[in-house]
């Protein structure tokens, strides 16, 4: 039975490095480490429990810590610094103690026989297919270096949109948050006291009150019921989602509801077009980038019209025209792409359709912003405001109800 083995091994250069390696025995964990020109230090099997539990995950890396270890990288590769000798470089300087063991294990792999892209290729949580695809257009054509440093260019506009996206929905998910713990806080503490004062009063309480003060019992009874209801609600909606028909349906409405719809639409398209533009201009075949556009898009919609655009390519088609025929993509990405395909500059004109689809999501984040400020303060005013005057509207009769 196959077991986890921890190492310590000194390189050809004298270095110590770390990692693990899966085998039968030590002995044969030994001879691998001694056939990658390794002198072992120590060997000895994986801790389990706690342990075992972290490295369930492993690999998982920041995309910042990817696209500084593409810099440096270029750099180092631009040098003309061995790749072997720039990978044990990287991994000891590297803050991240998960890229360093992927490192660990792209360099063994590498002197183990596998080219650069298939040893990343074993760490997909590290690497995605986008990243694999450019780096080995990168060693076919000789231009490493280059393409790292569109990558790092690349993953570094993708995690500014993240943030500038994040920075955008942070503020109306706090409010709401605080919404929901106002209205529960009445329902709750509020409400129920002045349904005692009612109820001594005696009269004909208006409709708004009586909603009021019913949801306020409903709530305070069954609470857990409401809790319940929403967990349950959140579990099979994050199943549905994961199926084919779940994922279309919910990324076909991402991009159609109001105000961050067409948000969520421009972000997708950039990153389409960057993608594509980035991997065609690396070299990459036009159906493989295709492929791996409908991968890493990450919406559902646009991944099934890159499916079919790709299927029409095949048979011979231009890009244009099969794209046009799906109306998640605008006229202006359909034109760029008919111009670039007859002018043979297809990457160069993605790149701008990609740079104005940034410049639109920077523009509707700050669009948003400025939005979502007074219509959250009206959203807030408004169901505070129902609350209240639902409670004291028997007080205007209050001089009626004592006589």
């Amino acid at each position: 039975m196959a077991n986890t083995y921890e190492y310590k091994v000194r390189d050809r250069t004298g270095n110590v490095v770390t990692g693990q390696l899966v085998g039968d025995s030590e002995s044969l964990v030994l001879q691998k480490l001694r056939e990658m020109g390794m002198t072992p230090v120590e060997v000895k099997k994986a801790g389990t429990g706690l342990q075992f539990e972290i490295n369930l995950r492993p690999g998982r890396v920041k995309q910042k810590q990817i696209a500084v270890f593409c810099r440096q990288f270029a750099t180092m590769v631009n040098s003309g610094l061995p790749i072997l000798r720039s990978l044990a470089i990287l991994g000891d300087q590297t803050e991240s103690k998960e890229l360093a063991k992927v490192l660990v294990q792209t360099r063994l792999d590498i002197e183990g026989g596998a080219s650069l892209s298939a040893a990343m290729g074993k760490h997909p949580k590290a690497f995605n297919n986008l990243f694999i695809s450019m780096v080995k257009a990168g060693e076919t054509g000789g231009v490493l270096d280059d393409v790292l440093l569109n990558l790092a260019d690349e993953i570094e506009k993708e995690v500014e949109l993240k943030r500038q996206i994040k920075s955008a929905m942070t503020y109306p998910i706090v409010v709401v948050c605080l919404v929901v713990l106002i209205m529960t806080a009445m329902l709750l503490f509020v409400v129920p006291q002045f349904k005692t004062i009612y109820s001594n009063l005696g009269g004909e309480l208006p409709l708004p009150t009586k909603v009021l003060l019913m949801a306020s019992e409903a709530f305070k009874k069954y609470w857990y019921m409401f809790l319940l209801g929403v967990f349950t609600f959140r579990f099979f909606f994050k199943r549905y989602k994961k199926t084919d028909k779940g994922r279309v349906r919910v990324d076909a409405l991402k991009i159609k509801i109001p105000v961050f719809g067409p948000l969520f639409h421009k972000v997708a398209l950039a990153r389409f077009s960057s993608t594509l533009g980035m991997l065609l201009r690396a070299g990459v075949p036009i159906l493989q980038a295709l492929d791996n556009v409908k991968d890493t898009v990450d919406n559902r919609v646009i991944g099934l019209a890159v499916e079919d655009v790709k299927n029409s390519v095949r048979e011979g088609e231009s890009i244009a025209k099969p794209l046009g025929k799906h109306k998640v993509f605008p006229p202006m990405i359909v034109q760029m792409m008919a111009v670039g395909e007859e002018t043979g500059a297809v990457d160069t004109m993605l790149e701008k359709v990609a740079e104005f689809y940034n410049n639109e999501v920077t523009a509707t984040v700050d669009a948003l912003t400025s939005l979502i400020e007074p219509l959250l303060i009206a959203v807030i005013g408004g169901a505070v405001g129902a609350a209240v005057i639902a409670l004291y509207m028997p007080m205007f009769n209050i001089i009626n109800i004592i006589k």
